[in-house]
């Protein structure tokens, strides 16, 4: 590819884009310096001064690329013979001429979607070969009449260097030099951008209009997280006011995974982005690890919203016998049947159960006030037996201020309140499944992943607590809400998880992202449409879907296919473009040198790839000891629920490696994998497709069917 005739040119334009952009960092520094407000300023100046200041530091951060590229390409028009430079960024000059055009703007478009036979107005698009500030290489396709004049393919083809002539029409690949480049590097343990080398079917859904949910389809290596991450960051361009303000949020699968895709956002320019799991979006619990088995199912199901509600209603109840209390000389009386009458008027003003306790305490020092034959004022009452045992004891048998975790707690501590609530809509081995033993405290409780749901649940049916003093203005009990929500791996998501991204919905406006064949939890969907059940139907929800693979090398992709093949009939696996690359290797080993050929494998795969990495993939029993494996061979690696991706070898358990790509993988005893995953062989096709270029397999039990040849 070396060579171009424009090489030079070119990188003295790419040099005056970053003196442009110094330029702007600059001016921005300066800016910080004049909203300075003295002690005599008054807060209307003090507030200006915050707007200005955040607006500057936000500024500040998008001119901050590190070693991210500023420009990767530019287009021509066939009637506009003005070039427009593309970017990661705008840049203007000293005197706001556009230097650098970015990326999301309607008029790069072209750069992404331009084809052969839709040229969008293009004469020629150019793709940059960069290594930060350096430009390695220029590569081009031409359009139209320029490209007929060079006797090329009208559907297409590519002029590369000005010299062959060479394209890939038939693919519909873009840029497909730089895409290859893009491809072939060594993977760092964090997720890129692709800013550079989108593609067109890649570039309509991050370009789809907002409103409503869209539903994205992706097999391994479509690229279909980072398409998702690259539409938050388009629409916070596109509609800055009012997704600035309502927030963006992006969820995902584990902790493993938001630290692989941190990055992305902040290269593009957004860093205020939020990234959760979804026990980030529940205040005051400990969360860690998950349910297995019946009690993840049940927990899980859309039932549970009902049994909660059961469970509530189970806490209102009227007292067992009449309340008398003693009040000077005199006793006063409230009977069973008025506190029921009060009950059930609580129950039908207030939708939220502890919105009503202060309604009940009322009614409840009213009845004992007019059982008097004196007349009593029902506030003296309250003031004189507020913190008598008899009343406190009656107002928490009637209507109990409770929490979440309160309300979870005692359910699933006792049998009694578990049946109860449960009544006909759980079985007795379901609802015995969520049964867990009581401790003293509370705050030391730790829940699992598979609770949040039901603390959510729990947190909308009882409400905030009830407070004895006003909340400031812009003070909120209610859940933060956001403008869009970007959900990756939804596929696994359970009814109750899906009700939790619902409720913080602010206009339903969603991202969901997905491969229904991944799908390998407890809560494995069969498509789409059962998800979409639980999701806001404010519009008709749109579908995409990604069919080209870009990350597999396809000897990798024919094996994983195979083990598809047998998990779901129905789905097809994604169309591989990059046909060459090494056959997997398939190590059978003994059960007494299993963990020592682990080692060598991995070994093996380093010495391959080079500076890139290797992920060790294991069933969860076997991730001890291949740990120690490595320990006692002296070798340097780091486990993913420790280090991340940070090491060149990491050992990942099987439950964590959805999401990610590594350069090379050890998939380690395929028929454990099978056998304690609850979608066994769509776990293993998982493992399968995380490597971009080398795929080892090391065995000592019987390899799966699908695998053998």
């Amino acid at each position: 590819m070396a060579g171009h005739p424009d090489l030079e040119a070119e990188q003295a334009y790419v040099d005056r884009a970053y003196a442009c952009l110094e330029a702007t960092r600059v001016a921005a520094s300066r800016m910080t310096s004049m909203v300075e407000v003295g002690r005599g300023g008054t807060e209307q100046a003090r507030f200006e001064r915050d707007v200005i200041w955040d607006t500057m530091l936000q500024r500040l951060s998008q001119l901050q690329l590190g070693d991210a590229s500023l420009i990767f390409g530019r287009i021509d028009g066939q009637e506009d013979l003005t070039p427009y430079y593309i970017g990661r960024i705008a840049v203007s000059d000293e005197h706001q001429d556009v230097v650098v055009v970015d990326w999301r703007a309607p008029i790069a478009e072209p750069f992404y979607r331009a084809t052969g036979r839709q040229p969008m107005g293009l004469a020629r698009r150019r793709h940059f070969a960069t290594r930060g500030r350096v430009l390695l290489d220029v590569e081009d396709e031409l359009f139209g009449d320029a490209a007929t004049a060079l006797g090329l393919d009208p559907d297409g083809s590519s002029h590369s260097n000005g010299s062959d002539g060479s394209g890939d029409a038939r693919s519909g690949i873009s840029g497909h030099g730089a895409l290859m480049s893009a491809l072939e590097t060594a993977r760092s343990g964090r997720l890129g951008d692709i800013v550079a080398t989108i593609q067109g079917e890649q570039d309509e859904i991050i370009r789809a209009e907002m409103p409503g949910v869209l539903v994205v389809q992706g097999g391994p290596g479509t690229g279909k997280t980072v398409v998702a991450l690259h539409r938050a960051a388009y629409l916070l361009y596109t509609h800055r006011f009012p997704l600035e303000g309502q927030g963006v949020l992006v969820v995902g699968p584990n902790r493993l995974f938001l630290g692989y895709i941190e990055q992305v956002l902040p290269s593009l320019g957004e860093a205020g982005v939020e990234l959760a799991v979804l026990a980030d979006l529940i205040d005051g619990v400990r969360v860690q690890g998950r349910d297995v088995g019946l009690t993840a199912r049940v927990k899980g199901d859309l039932r549970m919203a009902r049994v909660l509600r059961r469970a509530v209603r189970d806490r209102e109840r009227p007292l067992r016998d009449d309340l008398v209390v003693g009040y000077g000389l005199t006793h006063l009386r409230v009977t069973t049947e008025q506190t029921a009458r009060i009950v059930a008027e609580a129950r039908r003003r207030f939708h939220k159960h502890n919105a009503g306790r202060r309604f009940v305490e009322g009614e409840l020092y009213a009845a004992l006030a007019h059982s008097s034959r004196d007349e009593l004022a029902p506030g003296t009452v309250r003031e004189r037996l507020r913190r008598t045992t008899e009343v406190r004891e009656a107002l928490e048998r009637m209507w109990p201020v409770l929490t979440p975790a309160q309300l979870l707690h005692d359910l699933y501590g006792s049998r009694a309140l578990l049946h109860s609530a449960a009544g006909t809509l759980l079985s007795e081995p379901e609802w015995l499944a969520l049964h867990r033993d009581r401790v003293d405290d509370l705050d030391s409780l730790v829940w699992t992943s598979d609770d949040v749901p039901l603390l959510d649940e729990a947190r909308a049916l009882v409400g905030p607590r009830p407070r004895t003093r006003r909340k400031p203005d812009g003070e909120d009990d209610g859940v933060r809400t956001y403008g869009h929500i970007v959900v990756d791996e939804a596929q696994d998501l359970s009814p109750m998880q899906l009700r939790v991204l619902n409720r913080r919905s602010l206009s339903g406006s969603m991202t969901i992202v997905g491969d229904i064949a991944q799908s390998t939890g407890e809560w494995a969907h069969a498509n789409w449409q059962e998800i979409l059940d639980h999701l806001p139907d404010r519009r008709e929800p749109r579908r995409a879907e990604l069919t080209v693979g870009y990350r597999l090398p396809a000897p990798n992709m024919a094996l994983a296919a195979r083990v598809l093949a047998v998990a779901d009939p129905d789905l097809a696996p994604p169309r591989s473009i990059r046909e060459d690359g090494e056959q997997p290797r398939i190590i059978r080993s003994l059960p007494d040198r299993l963990l020592a050929d682990v080692v060598s494998a991995s070994l093996d795969e380093l010495d391959a790839v080079g500076t890139g990495n290797v992920a060790v993939i294991v069933p969860a029993s076997l991730v001890d000891a291949v740990s120690d494996a490595f320990t006692g061979s002296d070798v340097d690696f780091g486990r993913a629920t420790r280090h991340g991706l940070d090491a060149q070898i990491t050992v990942v358990p099987v439950g964590l490696v959805k999401g990610l790509e590594l350069d090379a993988s050890v998939v380690v005893e395929p028929a454990a994998i099978v056998d304690e995953e609850a979608q066994g062989l769509r776990s293993l096709y998982v493992a399968l497709t995380r490597a971009t270029k080398r795929l080892a397999i090391v065995h000592a039990r019987d390899l799966p069917e699908a695998l053998q040849e």
